[in-house]
């Protein structure tokens, strides 16, 4: 079966509630949907035009890919993380429509050449008040991207995947706040840690679509927030 043909799958077991248990983080990902904004954001795949993955391990294949981008350190909120390109929802938008307009707008896409394969479940994103529903897509005709306003992204990136699930680049993130710590699965790639609130969502999609590989979650990386 091919990533994109797993990925359609997991759309459909999604839609029809049959989809294996989703990884306690995502479970954890609440906020009070009578009071939380609707966002949405694109996870786009496909295959990786001109850079190949970094790791020569047979995780995936070389060439499979994810778009991502680098938030601007300059924002007010979430500055400097990696993020999947989206935002929030307009009145009377739904929540494709939000994340391929969003897209457009951070990245330079062209929408024409994606394929929305479906949605997700919506996860909470509490820091902010966030309902956001995860749009699984495929770029069947990839276009180029980059940053549209550097006022809201440092870089925008296309990520192998196979980069994504080696396990050397596989980290907890540690957080510190009140007297609390928090941990959560990141990724060390593209010289930035992908973590918070993208790096649950990606472990926990890697695991429904059994592409992950044992790594040590013993291997923590302190984030300073």
């Amino acid at each position: 079966m091919s990533a994109r043909e797993d990925l359609a799958r997991l759309v459909r077991q999604a839609e029809s509630g049959t989809a294996g248990p989703p990884d306690p983080r995502w479970a954890a990902l609440t906020v009070d949907v009578e009071r939380a904004r609707r966002a949405a954001v694109l996870m786009l795949f496909g295959v990786l035009d001109d850079v190949p993955a970094a790791s020569g391990k047979p995780l995936a294949a070389a060439d499979l890919d994810v778009l991502l981008l680098e938030r601007a350190h300059t924002l007010g909120s979430h500055p400097g993380q990696v993020a999947f390109p989206g935002g929030s929802i307009d009145r009377d938008e739904t929540p494709v429509a939000a994340a391929l307009r969003e897209a457009e707008e951070e990245t330079g896409l062209d929408s024409a050449g994606v394929e929305i394969l479906g949605t997700l479940q919506e996860l909470g994103l509490a820091h902010s008040n966030f309902l956001v529903t995860p749009v699984l897509a495929w770029w069947h005709a990839p276009s180029p991207v980059r940053v549209v306003d550097y006022g809201e992204s440092a870089q925008v990136f296309r990520v192998p995947v196979r980069d994504l699930l080696d396990p050397d680049n596989r980290v907890m993130a540690t957080v510190h706040r009140a007297g609390r710590t928090f941990d959560s699965p990141a990724f060390t790639v593209n010289g930035v840690l992908v973590w918070g609130f993208t790096g649950i969502v990606l472990s926990g999609l890697f695991d429904q679509l059994g592409w992950s590989v044992p790594w040590d979650r013993n291997r923590l990386h302190p984030v300073a927030v």
